[in-house]
């Protein structure tokens, strides 16, 4: 193949990762006839986009629960809307609630009900900034080490500031929910951190976007057991419903998206 336009051929470069394919510099240099180096660049920049994980000779394609937030926030917006305004609905007056690091949990901050007397602690940088311009909510920020790809703080310093926290109603991440209705993560002090925020919190709820469903990660965070509630998106699968409702999670569907 004759040399292509660097941003046709990152493009093509993006597709193939997308359809969840490794690429190796050596074979695309040969491929588009251009330096190793030209390819690299490309790679490089593909990765700053939060569009793949770089390895030596070449770059990897990231599951759902490896993205950025900053690559998260810009996916299933209209999933991630209706499955917050169904979690916005359960929230009742005068709650402490606790947001976890996850896009969907954004979209929840944007979609919680006005006046209600609120406060919300996060772990997470642009949750924490979304809340701030509610002048109606009080704002916790729970501070450590900022890990880019969670978006959020989960190290132990985290982990220790949920002590003094009586939280009424934790929204926790969920990346990855197994067949067997395990919640799963691919960050081991993620597990750690959302472990400790379910114990801490007298109700756990999970939103459950449909790509998540049937996936798995190394980090176990929790069974179906641990969650008082589970809302998931309007086609989720039978199976995962069942797996849930069997652990004792109360489910609910969020509408379709408009």
């Amino acid at each position: 193949m004759t040399a292509e336009l660097p941003m046709t051929r990152r493009d093509a470069i993006a597709d193939r990762l997308a359809q969840g394919q490794p690429v190796a510099a050596v074979a695309l240099a040969a491929e588009f006839g251009v330096s190793e180096d030209a390819i690299r660049r490309d790679l490089r920049a593909l990765a700053a986009d939060g569009l793949c994980r770089r390895v030596y000779g070449g770059a990897l394609p990231l599951t759902p629960g490896h993205l950025p937030m900053s690559a998260r926030m810009k996916q299933g917006q209209a999933q991630k809307t209706a499955l917050a305004a169904a979690a916005a609905a359960t929230v009742q007056r005068g709650e402490l609630l606790f947001l976890d690091c996850g896009s969907t949990n954004l979209a929840l901050a944007h979609a919680l009900p006005e006046d209600m007397g609120l406060t919300v602690a996060t772990n997470a940088v642009d949750i924490a900034a979304a809340v701030l311009r509610r002048a109606d909510i009080q704002l916790i920020m729970l501070g450590g080490l900022v890990d880019p790809v969670v978006g959020g703080c989960v190290d132990a310093a985290a982990v220790q500031q949920l002590a003094p926290l009586r939280i009424d109603r934790c929204f926790v991440g969920v990346c990855a929910l197994s067949p067997e209705g395990e919640l799963s993560t691919p960050n081991y002090a993620d597990a750690v951190f959302k472990r400790s925020l379910i114990a801490a919190s007298r109700i756990s709820v999970g939103l459950i976007t449909t790509d998540k469903i049937g996936t798995g990660a190394p980090f176990r965070v929790a069974a179906a057991t641990d969650l008082a509630q589970a809302i998931v998106e309007h086609d989720a699968p039978a199976h995962a419903i069942q797996a849930l409702t069997q652990g004792g999670a109360l489910v609910s569907k969020a509408p379709a998206p408009a």
